[in-house]
């Protein structure tokens, strides 16, 4: 019998079970780290009290954590568990982190983020190679772009929605049944998955230790046990070199991750040297990209909180009210929770730093005519509802730049992968300048609310940067890494994420201390351009590597 052709192929079932599963695990993710800094910041119903600053640094260190696991998440799953299992098990601790995330107290809460923070690694990268692998037969391979497609849309599916659960059972019920419902929807997407597991168990295969691939033995000793030494390290100093003791601890970890790499470039042959070099410098500029890409979840949603007018307009409100999904404020004075050092600062019309300790931060800027009676209620929209613009454009315009790239190469003038690297960097910097537009818009921030309208517009630019450089990353490593080396490569990219996760909740943790909001994002717009302009400087060089590698750029 006849092979059956390419033209013919279908997807297979495998695909649904993973995209579903995807779609709900991405659910319960971007529904807590969507509203987690909101909850640590809310000191009116039921939240932590942090201040902005303390706030910034527990997220930016979640999120830097989370980027991390996935490589340490993925050699396991490789070399031991296989990927099957290392779903479950990260799925598992995901979801009880959620979970966790409910139950009163500080020491839950870290424990809970640190369930998510190991979940994760064994989740995220373990699923993405079951689907690479359902596509590897080679009747399937023409269909395996079209394919990440589809998974990509189940992620902004997921990241699309989440937030609407997340603002209508805080508004009604409270921040446990927000974080609670993250884990019912990965719950259900392990019940999903373990109903379909028979038709991706074919592609659950083990990778055992090839001639020339480092042992885990050698990466423990020579990456892990100084990481956790060096951070031990950063905790225990005295005083803060970067801040708090989290930012000293992880910087200081990544220092000899950091000499490990530039020893493998150094100690490399010739091809070797090439490539990892390449590799190298892609990473660290796209640190930038990341901390841009994190400020989703810092200082956009600080500027979404506190800066932009949430208030609809009669019609919306009615609708809105009628779904229950608008957040109640009220200009009554507020109990602080935590102790003085822990409650926000913000600035007076002069720039002349202050505590908070009377109604919602969203009074701080709004003029006071237009304050509600005291006691009585001003309905907003929810903060955490901005965050889903970025996957919305994603939907939309991603089948539009597909298109324009097809259309591009067909003529021979589609961008080389590392020339979309370069436009990606100089795109992200254009969407933090959108933000500074945003400030000049009005007289002063401390006094007057800007419109919604310059946030739509900077997630619509960042989303541009993001569909050319996010799904081209592990790709290019997998094209540029020596074979022997790709897992440690991948681990590279991991950490130039994770890098920018850290990087983003630093800078968002000094928020307070920028009287001018224009240098903030003004200083991240000029390093991403500059970065954007530094890859087009190489831009020759890393297209020969690409070419010499994979025979095209």
């Amino acid at each position: 019998m006849s092979q059956e052709s390419p033209a013919k192929a279908r997807h297979p079932k495998g695909l649904a079970v993973l995209f579903f599963t995807e779609m709900w695990e991405r659910f319960g993710y971007y529904l807590m780290v969507g509203i987690l800094f909101l909850y640590l910041t809310d000191s009116t119903t039921g939240g932590k009290g942090f201040n902005n600053r303390m706030g910034a640094d527990v997220v930016g260190s979640f999120i830097a954590l989370v980027y991390l696991t996935p490589f340490i998440g993925g050699l396991i799953a490789d070399r031991y568990l296989g990927y099957i299992k290392s779903v479950f098990l990260g799925g598992s601790l995901m979801a009880a982190g959620y979970l966790g995330l409910a139950i009163p107290g500080d020491t839950a809460m870290y424990v809970s983020l640190g369930l998510i923070i190991v979940g994760n690694g064994f989740f995220k990268p373990n699923i993405s190679t079951l689907l690479g692998n359902i596509y590897n037969k080679e009747e399937l391979r023409p269909l395996k772009d079209s394919a990440y497609n589809i998974f990509y849309m189940g992620i902004n599916i997921g990241a699309l929605v989440c937030n609407f659960v997340a603002a209508y059972l805080r508004n009604n019920y409270g921040w446990g049944y927000a974080f609670s419902a993250a884990g019912v929807g990965l719950i259900i997407g392990l019940i999903w998955l373990s109903t379909g597991v028979k038709h991706i168990r074919h592609a659950d295969i083990k990778k055992p230790v090839q001639p020339g691939d480092m042992p885990m033995s050698k990466i423990f000793l020579s990456v892990f046990f100084p990481m956790i030494v060096f951070a031990l390290i950063g905790w225990v100093l005295p005083g803060n070199l970067f801040g708090s003791d989290s930012n000293d601890a992880f910087i200081f970890a990544c220092l000899p991750v950091i000499f490990f790499y530039v020893q493998l470039w150094r100690k490399g042959n010739h091809d070797d040297k090439k490539s990892i070099g390449s590799l190298l410098f892609i990473f660290t500029i796209s640190i930038i990209f990341w901390t841009i890409y994190n400020q989703n979840s810092t200082g956009l949603t600080i500027w979404a909180e506190t800066y932009t007018d949430r208030q609809l307009s009669p019609a919306v409100e009615e609708g809105a009210g009628k779904l229950d999904m608008l957040q109640k404020v009220t200009t009554s004075p507020r109990e602080v929770n935590k102790v003085d050092d822990f409650l926000r600062t913000q600035y007076d019309a002069e720039g002349n730093a202050i505590k908070v300790q009377g109604p919602d931060p969203y009074f701080n800027n709004l003029p006071k005519e237009n304050w509600p009676p005291e006691g009585k209620e001003l309905k907003l929209m929810n903060a955490e509802l901005f965050q889903s613009i970025n996957p919305f454009f994603i939907v939309v315009l991603t089948p539009l730049l597909v298109m324009l790239f097809s259309y591009l190469r067909k003529r021979g003038k589609e961008p080389s992968t590392a020339g979309k690297f370069g436009y990606a960097l100089i795109i992200s910097g254009l969407s933090a300048l959108v933000m500074v537009f945003a400030i000049m818009s009005v007289s002063s921030v401390y006094t007057h609310k800007t419109s919604p309208g310059w946030l739509v517009l900077t997630y619509g630019v960042f989303t541009v940067s993001e569909i050319c450089l996010s799904p081209i990353g592990l790709s290019l490593v997998s094209k540029l890494a020596p074979q022997r080396l790709t897992a440690l490569m991948m681990g590279g990219w991991f950490l130039s994420t994770s890098l920018g996760g850290k990087v983003a909740g630093v800078m968002a943790s000094f928020w307070d201390s920028f009287p001018d909001k224009r240098l903030f994002f003004g200083i991240i717009s000029l390093a991403a351009v500059l970065g954007g302009l530094l890859i087009f400087s190489r831009l020759k060089s890393l297209n020969q590597v690409v070419k010499e590698k994979t025979g095209s750029a």
